[in-house]
């Protein structure tokens, strides 16, 4: 009897809870930003936050869908981004880029993506200088900076 296989009565409960959490995963990250806006605001603006990543992925999917009027990519991911390029602020600063109109440019460009919910995500993630070339709009301009 030992052998023979027990049906485990949490599995059934633990399965309910995840599709339930699954399936309400967007209302909930919705919800957040909906009802609990400094939370929200702390939650997108800091990369280094753990998040589960089906509430990670409603994150960007709203990000993607319209960026909140109190968000600045330029702000929050472009810094991030310029360092994967190899420009560190450190030196952005002493360039003097900080105040260039070039600066500006690429301000106003990272502002304007449409790919922001992908590059939060991959700013989270760390993603290698590959993926960032693909997926930056101002990855020319960067490199041509880093080349400087």
């Amino acid at each position: 009897m030992d052998t023979a296989q027990k049906t485990d009565t949490t599995s059934w409960w633990g399965r309910l809870t995840e599709r339930c959490y699954a399936t309400s995963t967007a209302t909930l990250a919705r919800n957040v930003k909906q009802e609990a806006g400094a939370s929200y605001d702390a939650l997108i603006n800091d990369l280094e936050r753990p998040l589960e990543p089906r509430f990670e992925r409603e994150i960007a999917k709203q990000l993607a869908a319209g960026q909140p009027a109190h968000f600045s990519p330029a702000k929050t991911l472009m810094p991030v981004m310029m360092q994967r390029f190899g420009l560190q602020k450190k030196s952005q600063e002493e360039s003097g880029l900080m105040n260039h109109a070039d600066y500006v440019a690429l301000r106003d460009t990272c502002n304007a993506c449409a790919a922001v919910g992908d590059c939060w995500k991959a700013m989270r993630a760390n993603a290698e200088l590959d993926e960032c070339r693909h997926l930056c709009p101002n990855a020319n301009a960067f490199d041509a900076l880093a080349a400087r």
